[in-house]
C-alpha cells in the first residue's frame, strides 16, 4: 500500500532532478520546436475557415507527442541513472537509444490518424450544413454528431497525456517497443486505478500551473501588445516569445517523466514484493 511518506519522497526527489541544466538544455529545443508548430498553425488559422481552424487547433497536439514521446525515453533512462548515482551522458544515452526513438515516435501515429478520421467526418456535417433549404434543419437535428466528434479529439488529446505518463517509462525501461506494450501497460494501470489516477494528477499539477499562468502571460501580451499588421509579423512575434516560454515550462516537463519514472518503479517494486509474498 502506497503511503503519503513514500509518495512525498518521490515526488520531491523528481522535482529536484528537474532543475539539471543539461536536461533543460536538452528540453527547451525540443519545446521551441513543438511551440513553432502551434504558431504556424495559428496564423494558418488567422483566415480559415470552421472546419479548417477546428483541424489546426487540435493538429500539433499529435504532431508533438512523437516528439515528446522521444524526448521521455531520453530522460527516463538519464533518470533512472541519476538514482542509481551513475553518471551517464546525454551522448551515451541518444547513442544506446537511437532505434526506440525511432520507435516510440511512431506510437503517436494511430492516434493522428483517429483525429484524422473524426475530423474528416466532421467536414460531412460542415458540407450539410450549407445545403440550401435543408441545412439549417439538417443542422439542428444532427447537432449531436458534431458535439460526439469534438468530444472524441478531446478524448484522444486526454489519452495522449494518459501514454506520455504510462507508456513511456514502460518503453524506456522495461519492454521497448513491442507487440506486448499494449498489454503491459493495461495491465499495470488496472492494477491500481485509483493510485495510477493519483500519480497522474500529481505528475500533470506542477505542468499544468506551470503552462496556465505562461498561457495566461502570453495572451495578455499578445492582445495588448502585438501587432495586427499582417500574419507574417504576428509568427515573428509568438516564436520569440515561444523561447522563453519553453524555457520556463522545461522543469515541469522534466519533472512530470522524472515522475512518471518514480511511479513505475514504485509499482515495479510492489509487484516484486507480492511475487516474494507469495
Amino acid at each position: 500500500m502506497m503511503s503519503w511518506e513514500q509518495l512525498e519522497k518521490i515526488f520531491d526527489r523528481a522535482l529536484k532532478y528537474s532543475l539539471c541544466r543539461k536536461k533543460n538544455l536538452f528540453v527547451i529545443p525540443i519545446l521551441v520546436l513543438c511551440g513553432l508548430l502551434i504558431v504556424l498553425c495559428r496564423a494558418l488559422a488567422i483566415t480559415a475557415g470552421d472546419w479548417i481552424l477546428l483541424s489546426l487547433t487540435f493538429l500539433p497536439v499529435f504532431l508533438s507527442s512523437g516528439l515528446l514521446l522521444a524526448a521521455g525515453v531520453v530522460l527516463i533512462r538519464v533518470y533512472s541513472q541519476d538514482l542509481k548515482s551513475v553518471n551517464v551522458g546525454f551522448k551515451n544515452v541518444l547513442e544506446r537509444s537511437w532505434q526506440v526513438l525511432l520507435n516510440i515516435s511512431y506510437l503517436s501515429l494511430p492516434l493522428l490518424l483517429a483525429y484524422l478520421l473524426l475530423w474528416t467526418v466532421m467536414g460531412v456535417f460542415y458540407l450539410l450544413r450549407e445545403l440550401p433549404a435543408l441545412g439549417d434543419f439538417i443542422s439542428v437535428i444532427l447537432a449531436f454528431a458534431p458535439f460526439l466528434l469534438i468530444l472524441g479529439a478531446i478524448l484522444l488529446g486526454l489519452f495522449n497525456i494518459v501514454m506520455l505518463f504510462f507508456v513511456t517509462p514502460v518503453v524506456a525501461l522495461k519492454t521497448g517497443v513491442r507487440l506486448k506494450l499494449i498489454e503491459v501497460v493495461y495491465l499495470r494501470l488496472k492494477q491500481g486505478v485509483l493510485s495510477n489516477c493519483i500519480f497522474l494528477f500529481m505528475g500533470i499539477l506542477p505542468l499544468g500551473i506551470c503552462l496556465s499562468i505562461l498561457v495566461l502571460a502570453a495572451r495578455v501580451t499578445g492582445a495588448s501588445f502585438f501587432s495586427q499588421s499582417g500574419s507574417l509579423s504576428m509568427i515573428f512575434q509568438w516564436f520569440f516569445v515561444m523561447i522563453p516560454f519553453s524555457a520556463l515550462l522545461s522543469p515541469s516537463v522534466i519533472f512530470f517523466f522524472n515522475f512518471s519514472t518514480e511511479c513505475f518503479l514504485l509499482q515495479k517494486h510492489k509487484e516484486l514484493a507480492a511475487e516474494e509474498s507469495r
